[in-house]
């Protein structure tokens, strides 16, 4: 005879992350790639995209407001710099797989063989979707709460080993002190579907190519090639 107690999905990360949801669905939401939805037009779920939009807000204020007290002395320019590294996809992806939170996903079965759960924009969405439901669902404090004890921890981590420049910015130093130039970058190739491509893009400093990088939009591939090049050069 079966167990009539239904299981909750979520038991697992619910324990991880110290926060019980009173509305699994929303929780659930948190979880819906908007291509999932696409795919079965006749579900009633609704994508974690609005979720996102309103986590990316709450992890901003967050993250301004730890920035602001704990280094009184510094301007402007410096705090935007290290919130950046601090909100970016790639440092929010990193945490969704600590999490496992690609286990959780619903995706289409193009992003599903494509490797969606381990796509960096996707696992940084949806952590940001998370905060999103966490926060209408437990609050402030709650959201704060996980944004410190996940995301901001992490920030000694990313000055002792210089993550807050990127590599664009660090390419660019080195160039116009090494070579009085500045890099300059351009797109080697396009693949795959609009709604999915794949950009090549290759860094040049003068006529000489000093690495390329693929990525899902430009502005990746670009941080990619620079990355590369920095490895070649340094």
């Amino acid at each position: 005879m079966q167990s009539s107690t239904k299981q909750n999905p979520f038991d697992t990360l619910e324990r991880l992350i110290r926060v019980q949801f009173k509305d699994k669905d929303l929780l659930r939401q948190a979880f819906v790639h908007k291509s999932y939805v696409n795919e079965h037009r006749a579900s009633t779920m609704l994508h974690n995209e609005r979720l996102e939009f309103l986590g990316d807000a709450v992890l901003e204020l967050v993250t301004t407001e730890f920035l602001y007290a704990k280094f009184p002395h510094l301007p402007e320019g410096q705090l935007t710099t290290f919130r950046s590294a601090l909100v970016k996809g790639k440092h929010l992806a990193e945490v969704g797989r600590t999490l496992h939170l690609g286990d959780y996903l619903h995706l289409s079965r193009g992003e599903e063989k494509s490797g969606g759960r381990e796509k960096n924009y996707i696992l940084a969405n949806t952590v940001e979707a998370l905060i999103g439901a966490m926060y209408l669902d437990r609050g402030f404090t709650t959201a704060h709460r996980f944004i410190d004890r996940f995301i901001l921890t992490n920030l000694e981590e990313i000055l002792s080993k210089g993550l807050y420049v990127d590599a664009k910015s660090k390419l660019q130093e080195f160039s116009q002190e090494k070579f009085s130039v500045t890099p300059t970058y351009q797109v080697l190739t396009e693949q795959g579907p609009d709604h999915n491509k794949i950009f090549e893009v290759g860094v040049f400093i003068g006529e000489k190519m000093v690495g390329t990088g693929k990525g899902s939009s430009k502005q990746t591939a670009q941080q990619a090639a620079a990355t590369v090049a920095l490895q070649e050069l340094l």
